[in-house]
């Protein structure tokens, strides 16, 4: 495996980095979040302008045609400003769902309205959803973005579906989470008539590969961004006549939460390459990434309102954005606990 960016793959990362840091202010986020959780403006000139949107859908799906390390460094510069965007939901998990599973009707008819950004997707899965006869059945909670989703990408244990939002026997009910810049809502299907994706179990692994690896690209992004205020506001506060990152108490926490994130880094774009590459070791790396980025975002988040100082722990500080974020991202996609038990059961088998 090569991991060292390519020069493409380098541009693509300083102009994600550039159009997130200009764009996705904090203010335009704060708004987002008394709104839907969805900066629209920020969400067209991304898929419309920035022309990122497809990264990694296939040529023959309509996308660029690359790959998850490409959406890794996408996902990576988003999380550094912690965007109010349905990315994860519609371009990862729904998107990847419907160009690995779908028929090439489906994904004529689909993927242009999602990667234009008209079209918001949600991704609901619960191995509890039946179908029969008279359509689908169950529910599932911690849908990203269900509330403003016009179309949803259904899973289970025993096929995959596409599900209009205002179809019947379709109830969408908003939960009010930690998260607000990722509002969830609990997606309720009673006798719902879905379309079946042509390769259920296509798009179920693709939808979970890229979503594994595209969180924990989010959270190395900001655990990295929450590192990098810190250590300016270290150098700016002075106490006692010194910059406070001059003390050595200090400097020490800076220094361990840096290993964390270069050890967060490796993780993330081994899982990434992995992938991309068909590797044995694939299915491991995208457990250890999205349980290791997580927990380091969350490490580097809780430190970054400490280290603060009182300032850290008022509202008004985006230190609170990133803190939230990095507790939601531990809890969805499944949390580190599990993704570990699925590394030790791979490694270890009947041992574990």
């Amino acid at each position: 495996m090569e991991f060292v960016f390519t020069e493409e793959q380098a541009m693509i990362g300083e102009t994600a980095r550039a159009f997130f840091a200009e764009n996705a202010t904090s203010e335009r986020t704060r708004k987002a979040m008394a709104a839907d959780g969805i900066d629209r403006d920020l969400w067209t000139a991304f898929c419309q302008e920035l022309g990122l949107s497809g990264i990694g859908i296939p040529e023959s799906a309509g996308g660029a045609g690359l790959g998850l390390v490409e959406l890794a460094i996408i996902a990576e510069a988003a999380g550094a400003q912690v965007a109010a965007l349905p990315m994860l939901g519609s371009l990862v998990l729904s998107a990847q769902a419907i160009a690995a599973g779908g028929s090439a009707e489906q994904q004529a008819a689909r993927l242009p309205g999602l990667l234009s950004g008209e079209v918001v997707a949600g991704y609901v899965h619960d191995a509890g959803i039946t179908a029969d006869g008279a359509g689908l059945s169950g529910s599932a909670g911690f849908v990203a973005h269900g509330g403003s989703a016009q179309l949803f990408v259904v899973t289970s244990n025993t096929g995959a579906w596409l599900v209009p939002a205002d179809g019947p026997g379709v109830t969408v009910t908003p939960l009010t989470s930690m998260d607000q810049t990722r509002p969830y809502a609990r997606v309720t299907l009673a006798d719902a008539p879905g379309e079946p994706l042509a390769d259920p179990a296509a798009a179920i692994a693709a939808a979970h590969r890229a979503g594994f690896v595209a969180v924990a690209a989010e959270a190395l992004g900001g655990a990295q961004a929450a590192l990098d205020r810190t250590v300016a506001y270290a150098r700016e506060r002075v106490q006692f006549g010194r910059p406070i990152g001059s003390f050595q108490a200090y400097k020490h926490r800076l220094a361990d939460l840096m290993i964390e994130i270069e050890q967060a880094r490796s993780a993330v774009y081994w899982a990434a390459c992995a992938v991309d590459e068909g590797s044995d070791e694939a299915a491991l790396a995208v457990h250890a990434a999205k349980s290791f980025a997580a927990d380091t975002f969350f490490l580097c988040a809780g430190n970054m309102i400490q280290l603060h100082g009182g300032i850290g722990f008022t509202w008004e500080h985006d230190a609170h954005l990133s803190f939230k974020r990095a507790r939601a991202i531990q809890s969805m996609l499944g949390n580190g606990e599990w993704h570990r038990e699925q590394v030790a059961t791979m490694i270890l088998g009947e041992a574990a």
